[in-house]
């Protein structure tokens, strides 16, 4: 984490791309939803439902990005990027309430079917696969980057794979009136969606959580700074995620009885050493003397309950 190249895309013609995606998915909403109406597919509205989902995902993403650029101020001290983590969160509990809505309907339509004009599926599925790939095309590079933007681009992802299962769900009821599979393949567009949702959501919610980075180890990051030489050890340590490229660390450092001359030596070391071997270069070190080491000697700190100071108040 915190190491590698990445290719950034310039915000500008970044904006310019989800800009002409929302375009695109709105009008094909639009479609979606008359040709569902006009021919009694529940596939193609369902797969309408999740193409305005998708729809207003990518406005989310893109207001995010926005305030996400601005500048820390004296309200915001660490700045605004964290909305865009707020803003997949938003982004996947739809996806996941969508999800949920789809199956509830493909229940009541095995239950009663409906007639299907088959031939306007088709076409209208078709016509959406294509504004879906162009969605898709136009968001993957950005996706690599940005939790916010992978998140409106799964959605798209799911749009392509229910435009598939409806054209193919089209062409079977037009071949052998088989009006089950209008259902049956609403219920795999969920399953889809909901697993999507379900595995995507943990890494936002352990950011916002403040949980550590998942790919760097706290106990390996604990023992480098313990292996600084004139470490004694470490105490009321918080090590957590500030957005998804950004870790920190906020702890207590103990100095080795007759080292306390050497304090800011050391502790240029061992944020050299957390920048060097793990990319962190966001830490809040408090030194303390051996002989002077205050009483909270937790590893992690003090319960919450009992008056501990949040990691996010002390950069």
């Amino acid at each position: 984490m915190g190491k590698g190249n990445h290719h950034h895309v310039d915000p500008d013609a970044g904006d310019r791309r989800v800009f002409f995606a929302i375009a695109v998915n709105v009008g094909l909403t639009v479609v979606q939803i008359i040709g569902g109406i006009l021919s009694g597919s529940l596939a193609l509205i369902a797969d309408a439902l999740h193409n305005f989902s998708d729809a207003i995902s990518l406005v989310i993403a893109f207001a995010a990005r926005k305030i996400a650029r601005r500048p820390r101020d004296a309200t915001m001290t660490f700045g605004y990027g964290r909305v865009e983590i707020v803003a997949a969160l938003i982004n996947y509990t739809s996806l996941i309430i969508v999800g949920i809505f789809l199956l509830w309907e493909a229940g009541e339509r095995f239950y009663n079917p409906q007639p299907i004009t088959g031939w306007v599926i088709v076409i209208i599925a078709a016509v959406a696969l294509v504004i879906d790939l162009i969605t898709a095309a136009l968001t993957y590079s950005m996706s690599k980057e940005s939790m916010n933007i992978r998140a409106a681009f799964l959605h798209n992802v799911a749009d392509v794979l229910g435009s598939l299962a409806v054209i193919f769900a089209g062409t079977l009821i037009l071949l052998y009136d088989w009006l089950f599979i209008d259902p049956l393949v609403t219920v795999m567009i969920s399953g889809y969606i909901l697993w999507q949702s379900f595995r995507e959501i943990g890494p936002v919610i352990r950011i916002l959580m403040l949980g550590s980075p998942p790919d760097i180890e706290t106990d390996a990051v604990l023992q480098t700074v313990r292996d600084t030489d004139g470490v004694h050890g470490i105490h009321h340590a918080h090590f957590w995620q500030m957005d998804e490229r950004r870790a920190a660390l906020d702890a207590h450092v103990v100095i080795v009885q007759g080292h306390w001359h050497r304090a800011d030596a050391i502790k240029a070391a061992v944020k050299t050493a957390l920048q060097e071997r793990f990319g962190i270069d966001h830490a809040t070190l408090e030194l303390e003397c051996a002989v002077h080491e205050c009483n909270e000697t937790s590893t992690f700190g003090p319960d919450r309950t009992q008056g501990g100071t949040p990691p996010e108040a002390t950069g």
